[in-house]
Formats: C-alpha cells, structure tokens, sequence
C-alpha cells in the first residue's frame, strides 16, 4: 500500500536509500553514500513530498518529488524485481503533468526500467556532485486526478 511519508518512517527510508543506492551504483564508493545521509535526511527529504510502500507493516520503498522531478524512487533490495518499483512509477505519475529525472548512465538496470515505463532522454551531462555521466529523462504523465 503507498502512503505519505510520515516522519515515524524516517529510519526506514534512510535505510532503504542507502542500501539500495550501494547497491544500484557499485561504480561508486559505499562511504560516498553514507556521507550523504545526513543531507537526505535534513535537507532533501524534508524539501520533497515522499511517498512510501508498506508491507506487512514495513516500509519496504519509497518516492520523492520536488517540483516536477522524480527526485528519488528505492525499493529495499530483498525487495527489489516484485513490482514495488512499478507500483511507485504509477502512483508518481498520477501526482504530476510531467515528471523529470536524472539517472546515472552506469546504472543500466535504473535506466532500462526508466525506459521501460516510457521515460526518453532529453539531455545528457556530468552530475556536479560526483562527476559520473548521467542522463536527464522526462515524461509526460496522463494523470487521473484532473
């Protein structure tokens, strides 16, 4: 079931993102990651409105916007390839016109899925933080709401 983030969920979603961001970016060093949880934490979720995905009473994914761009979206890694990533992607688009993303180009698995739910790229770049090739992707969203 996806619900608004609550502050309760806090260490749950901190510890999906730096667990599946290890895991989905092993082109990079873990201690990079875990040096961004504070920022996540006190700066990057409080800034965004986040979504998340409960089961059995677990937080086991969540979503982030700010603005218009699909700022983050993890599925803990026991969980990941069981749908939780597509059932967030649905509930983002019913939230926005458009959304945009950054994706790194080394993630491959994270770019085919964005593909695969009807993501194109419109640019390509260097993220500042890292200096790692990423691509920006975009997609118009059909939303139910209006």
């Amino acid at each position: 079931m996806i619900e608004i983030f609550s502050q309760d969920k806090m260490t749950s979603v901190l510890d999906i993102w730096l667990k599946a961001s290890i895991k989905a970016h092993d082109f990079m060093p873990a201690n990079f990651w875990q040096s961004q949880v504070d920022a996540m934490r006190d700066i990057y979720l409080p800034a965004s409105q986040v979504y998340t995905f409960e089961k059995d009473a677990k937080t086991v994914g969540f979503y982030a916007l700010y603005e218009d761009t699909l700022a983050a979206i993890f599925v803990a890694p026991d969980k990941q390839g069981s749908g939780i990533g597509t059932q967030l992607l649905t509930h983002a688009k019913t939230q926005r016109d458009k959304l945009t993303l950054n994706v790194y180009q080394d993630n491959v698995a994270s770019y085919r899925f964005y593909l695969s739910q009807g993501f194109v790229v419109i640019s390509e770049g260097v993220d500042e933080h890292t200096g790692h090739q990423e691509y920006t992707m975009s997609l118009q969203c059909l939303r139910t709401d209006s």
